[in-house]
């Protein structure tokens, strides 16, 4: 029988938002994330995580300490930056700030990019050049109940 397989990429707005609030569909996630469940991968980009990193050291100190404590249970895949060739190729199709990202997604071969900025992200919402689903957190675990049911 085979493995099913699902990969999901997460934006650092849903990382931040899942550690600074104990409900809500980010911790959710990251509550699945972290159990691990067969098939079941957490994604995403190193920019991400710079991205993460440097917001909860400018704006919330104190949160460094969970951040550090749930990391390593997520065990999520990082993607390494996408290449300036990469970004150049892609240019205006969404906002800079938002290249490196929807690109580690691609390059992340994932099913969903979780994001909460519908603003920015919203633009490439089925665009078939993608072949994954970009998805808000809520949207994301209405659709991950299916998968997990099998």
């Amino acid at each position: 029988m085979a493995t099913r397989s699902l990969r999901v990429f997460l934006d650092s707005n849903v990382i931040i938002s899942g550690l600074l609030s104990d409900k809500g569909s980010p911790r959710i996630i990251l509550d699945l994330l972290s159990f691990h469940f067969q098939g079941m991968t957490g994604v995403t980009g190193a920019y991400n995580l710079v991205e993460v990193e440097r917001n909860l050291k400018r704006k919330l100190p104190r949160a460094i300490p969970l951040y550090q404590e749930y990391l390593p249970k997520l065990a999520l895949e990082v993607i390494p930056l996408p290449t300036r060739d990469e970004i150049a190729r892609h240019h205006g199709m969404i906002a800079d700030k938002d290249l490196p990202v929807l690109l580690s997604a691609v390059n992340g071969v994932v099913d969903f990019l979780v994001t909460g900025d519908n603003k920015d992200f919203g633009k490439i919402k089925g665009m078939a050049e993608f072949k994954f689903a970009v998805v808000s957190p809520t949207e994301f675990l209405s659709e991950v109940g299916d998968w997990l049911r099998g």
